[in-house]
């Protein structure tokens, strides 16, 4: 049995003499197979009668002019809370925010500072008001890793869904914020299903020369009993016609001019009768559904040339540290950005339109410029949000009177994110830690769910794989453990360090594991990762 690494760490001791190659198992000689779809049990989302105050204006298309600023049908909006103690309903010293059962709690106990309602906070948000310039004084307990994706998922369905008309080619990828209604009878009209002859009444049947019936022609006369045509596949059925039989089950007499079936002939055989798939007016994909390929299909046969669908959710990416090199090696005490080249096409992979990332150092005052003027839907910050001399998240988001709904995550790696609301309808912002596996555990615990909301997709349905072998816990948080499958089982991957990116390299899944770890052949949750997920198909992953 490997024993894993302390939480957050990178492996203990001296480097091996030869180390594991890349995304290295601990069992590197288990075979791979994929994973059954089926695995996945369906469980209900967040609730749906959950509504914020002052959530009532729709946000800006990037792509599109607005249909409507309503939400879709079933589409509740949810509130977000501040950070809780435990995710515990009701949790003393929890502030309630307005709307989600179970979060209303006393005020800030003494001694708290930086969590208490202020002039110009919405109702039952909390104001960054206490904080020194290097952040908070003091912070609540972290919010436990279920509720803050809750929290987030929330406060994306909190806004009400623009919605655009988008030509058939450009949709892909989009949520359908108005049903699929067949426009036709699918198919339109009597068609053959095989290449053959169509005949009329019992054979042996007189054969009329000539071309046949072909696909794309129109309407042909009646068959009269007794008599045959050819036919190609998709071609109109004439009226009156018994069946159609496939060119390999029939025999021409070419000397008599008569056609034999060699195996009985059933009334209807390889006919599509009108109106088989759909008739007009049927429902074909409802409200939410993420248009795939398929998709497109199946709407272009129905008699679209558009189709009306939620505008993706519009990301701006802001890059701080003064330590961040763009290209070359990194040199004196400067280190590469992992961040930027990799959260871009992430967050594509999940459906948004993401700017080209702005990096802005450790400047307080660019970052403060850079938020109150983005007119995204969310606002990716990378480092900057713990309390050392030159994380300026907190201290920005207070000046600009930012609505603070997640202060920390029990989650190793990535503790040290946040989730907020910017005033006056402002994007949502989600702070991720500078680490880049902590980057990305703070991706999928608070962005993604989020974007999940924002888009009007459905709730994703967790799954469980059993664990190849032990997997240890920290022993109060929640630990995401970078796992490939194997052989219907999950192997944890070494290098899973909040600094390092060589396992989730190697990665197509992260384990959720629980305070305390899990025991070999213990069922734990998976996230999957957007390039290996059975989850609704986004266009082109990297595209």
């Amino acid at each position: 049995m490997r024993m894993e690494p302390s939480p957050g760490t990178a492996p203990p001791g001296p480097a091996p003499t030869t180390p594991a190659p890349s995304g290295a198992v601990a069992n590197p000689g288990a075979a791979a197979s994929p994973r059954p779809s089926d695995s996945r049990p369906s469980a209900p989302g967040p609730s749906d009668d959950l509504r914020p105050s002052g959530a009532t204006t729709s946000r800006p298309s990037a792509s599109g002019s607005a249909v409507s600023g309503t939400a879709m049908p079933g589409r509740a909006a949810h509130g977000a809370e501040a950070p809780g103690t435990s995710g515990t309903a009701g949790a003393p010293g929890t502030p309630g925010l307005a709307g989600i059962p179970g979060t209303a709690g006393p005020a800030d106990p003494p001694g708290s500072v930086g969590r208490s309602s202020a002039a110009g906070s919405s109702p039952g948000g909390s104001s960054l008001t206490g904080s020194s310039p290097a952040g908070p004084a003091h912070r609540t307990p972290a919010t436990a890793w279920a509720r803050a994706r809750t929290l987030a998922e929330a406060l994306g369905r909190s806004a009400p869904l623009a919605a655009h008309r988008l030509p058939l080619n450009r949709a892909l990828g989009h949520v359908l914020a108005e049903a699929v209604v067949a426009l036709t009878d699918l198919p339109s009209f009597d068609t053959s299903a095989m290449d053959g002859w169509v005949v009329a009444g019992p054979g042996p049947w007189v054969v009329e020369q000539g071309e046949g019936l072909l696909a794309g022609r129109g309407a042909v006369e009646p068959l009269p009993d007794g008599e045959a045509l050819r036919i190609a596949t998709g071609a109109r059925i004439p009226a009156d016609a018994t069946a159609v039989i496939r060119s390999e089950h029939a025999h021409f007499d070419e000397a008599r001019g008569l056609l034999h079936a060699t195996r009985d002939v059933v009334p209807g055989q390889d006919i599509r009768p009108r109106g088989q798939e759909c008739r007009s007016g049927d429902e074909l994909l409802p409200v939410g559904t993420v248009v795939t390929p398929p998709v497109q299909g199946l709407a272009a046969a129905a008699g679209y040339d558009a189709l009306v669908v939620v505008p993706r959710p519009c990301v701006d990416i802001f890059v701080l540290g003064d330590e961040l090199l763009t290209s070359g090696l990194p040199r004196e005490g400067l280190i590469r950005d992992a961040l930027g080249p990799m959260l871009g096409p992430w967050l594509h992979a999940l459906g948004a339109e993401v700017s080209e990332p702005r990096r802005l150092g450790d400047d307080a005052e660019a970052l403060h410029d850079a938020l109150v003027t983005s007119h995204a839907d969310l606002v990716l910050t990378t480092g900057g949000t713990a309390a050392g001399p030159v994380d300026h998240v907190h201290p920005v988001l207070e000046r600009i009177g930012a609505e603070l709904l997640v202060d920390g995550v029990a989650v190793r790696p990535g503790h040290p994110m946040l989730l907020a609301r910017l005033p006056a309808n402002g994007p949502c912002l989600v702070g991720l830690p500078g680490n880049p596996l902590a980057a990305v555990s703070g991706l999928l615990t608070l962005a993604e769910p989020l974007l999940r909301g924002l888009a009007g997709r459905s709730p994703q349905s967790p799954y469980s794989a059993p664990a190849h072998e032990e997997v240890h816990g920290h022993p109060h948080d929640t630990r995401l453990v970078p796992v490939v499958h194997r052989d219907d089982k999950v192997v944890p991957l070494h290098y899973n360090g909040p600094a390092m990116l060589r396992g989730i390299a190697a990665a197509d899944g992260l384990a959720v594991v629980p305070p305390g770890g899990v025991r070999s052949g213990t069922e734990v949750e998976i996230l999957d990762l957007p390039w290996a997920s059975a989850t609704p198909w986004t266009e082109g992953c990297f595209t």
